[in-house]
């Protein structure tokens, strides 16, 4: 806008002195660099002046002190709300105070105040909303960090030192994320495969930096990368000033990328899902049970579980060939990288030689037992905890476990109740009716039966009913399919309805099914 200002100033006084050809030729030049509506750019070169207005607007309202005085008493009497909601409340606030003798107003304020759109009423209203302490709603903080945050996508990485790790946020909410539940916050080392996870019992930004802050004791290397998706309870001032106080480098994935972060995404399934499944966590107890699964988890898995790592991939066409390095644990990764010093391999492998995976995969086992009762007790009712086995018992029943199928509990799928009707049957009192109907012409759509109901019981069962009695006579017609097919209907065929279960009375032979007339030509065929 400052070049435009300066564009027509320039060229003004050029166009006030040519002739109308020569006005013309500047005109057309104007527009071209400038984007002004032609008309628009006549009013500014005739009159000189760049394109800024100084003081309101011409014809535009002016509203005294009054008139903002009864604004503010109104505003107040309305609980201080905002522009858009007072407008088509002041007509009515102003009646309703002037019936009870609150407010007198002079008939040009009145009018005043009537008149008054929702933005005029939030600028009149701003310098007061500032001084009571109310300020409009400000920008999330999450989106200036996002901003300030640089992305590093899958491609990004470029083999760093063990250090840099990619974390993310595993929500154990069950099949509906509703309230309050613990979520894990996982950490996975793009060099080595190091995997970290600890619990969190509410999503919140102070928190988590604090179990960052313990996370980063057990490393064995320094925490030098931090690459987190865009959920605000990453981006937000308190992780990034965390980071910036550590030392480490923060970044960010792009937003709907989840490739960009496939490291620590496999992990979320291959380890946390794995070990805890998918069942509902919420409160203290399943905290420092997840707590006390991922102490032993995380030495199982980096001293004793063996992964792939990709080590390059190239695309011919819509055929993608990949190339992994040999398995290997993420302690042999981390005790092979050149990068990494003696004092952490020797430390590693001291570590390493003192663990009994029979030992931790039994205390892996006793969690995940537990873990199951507290989120399945509601369901199974059960009361008691099962015994743990002594690591006798369990080593021995280590060669016969493979007979039982899946060993983990957090696999086992969680037991559904038997769902039941949730509403009363809206055809309980006509159902032997309907049926009768049904055998007696079997054509017929639910429709014609659900309006022939309505003619004979008038506004008791209304049209959205439909959908129920097209249910129903599925269920009568799949009956009578099978009646047609084996001549008999099976035992355990009834017709369910409410609480009540009744016996299908269909033909027990099929030539009588046969013979029994199905459309209007059969009926009027047997009446001839």
């Amino acid at each position: 806008m400052a070049t435009r200002d300066e564009l027509v100033a320039a060229i003004a006084d050029r166009y006030s002195r040519a002739d109308r050809t020569e006005r013309g030729r500047i005109l057309d030049e104007f527009t071209a660099v400038t984007g002004f509506h032609r008309k628009h750019a006549m009013r500014l070169l005739r009159d000189g002046q760049p394109n800024r207005r100084s003081g309101p607007r011409p014809g535009r309202r002016i509203y005294d002190e009054a008139t903002r005085e009864a604004l503010v008493v109104i505003w107040e009497a309305s609980d201080r709300i905002c522009g858009k909601r007072l407008r088509p409340l002041v007509p009515v606030m102003v009646e309703a105070m002037e019936r009870h003798d609150h407010l007198r107003l002079a008939p040009e304020v009145r009018i005043s105040l009537l008149a008054m759109s929702a933005a005029t009423i939030d600028r009149a209203l701003r310098a007061v909303r500032q001084q009571s302490g109310r300020s409009t709603r400000k920008a999330l903080p999450s989106a200036a960090i996002r901003r300030a945050v640089p992305v590093r996508t899958f491609d990004g990485w470029d083999d760093p030192s063990p250090g840099f790790v990619e974390a993310d946020l595993v929500s154990h909410s069950g099949p509906v994320a509703k309230g309050s539940f613990v979520q894990t916050l996982v950490l996975t080392d793009i060099a080595t495969g190091w995997t970290e996870c600890a619990p969190l019992l509410v999503r919140e930004q102070r928190l988590l930096t604090e179990v960052l802050g313990e996370m980063r004791k057990l490393l064995p290397f320094a925490l030098l990368g931090f690459d987190t998706d865009n959920d605000s309870v990453f981006m937000n001032e308190t992780v990034r000033d965390y980071c910036l106080a550590a030392g480490v480098e923060f970044t960010r994935c792009r937003p709907y990328r989840k490739n960009d972060q496939a490291w620590v995404e496999q992990k979320n399934g291959s380890v946390v899902r794995r070990a805890v499944g998918y069942r509902r966590f919420e409160g203290l107890q399943a905290a420092t049970l997840l707590a006390r699964l991922y102490a032993a988890l995380r030495l199982f898995v980096n001293f004793f579980q063996p992964s792939f790592k990709l080590a390059a991939k190239a695309r011919d066409g819509a055929k993608v060939m990949k190339r992994y390095h040999p398995p290997a644990t993420p302690c042999e990764r981390l005790m092979a990288d050149a990068r990494t010093s003696e004092e952490i391999r020797q430390r590693l492998a001291t570590q390493r030689a003192g663990l009994d995976p029979v030992r931790l995969l039994r205390e892996i086992r006793i969690v995940q037992h537990e873990l199951i009762r507290l989120a399945d007790t509601p369901v199974l009712g059960e009361t008691m905890a099962p015994t743990a086995p002594t690591l006798a018992q369990f080593l021995s029943g280590l060669r016969t476990a493979w007979q039982e199928g899946e060993v983990r509990p957090t696999s086992m799928p969680k037991p559904k109740a038997k769902r039941g009707r949730r509403r009363p049957d809206p055809f309980a009192a006509v159902t032997v009716v309907l049926r009768a109907w049904f055998e007696a012409e079997p054509w017929r759509t639910s429709r014609e039966l659900l309006e022939r109901l309505q003619a004979e019981h008038p506004g008791m069962y209304p049209d959205g009913l439909l959908r129920t009695c097209q249910r129903r006579l599925k269920e009568w017609r799949r009956e009578a399919a099978l009646q047609l097919v084996f001549g008999s209907a099976p035992a355990n065929v009834t017709a369910s309805v409410g609480d009540t279960d009744y016996p299908v009375d269909l033909p027990l032979r099929l030539d009588d099914a046969v013979a029994s007339p199905t459309t209007p030509q059969d009926l009027q065929q047997q009446q001839l």
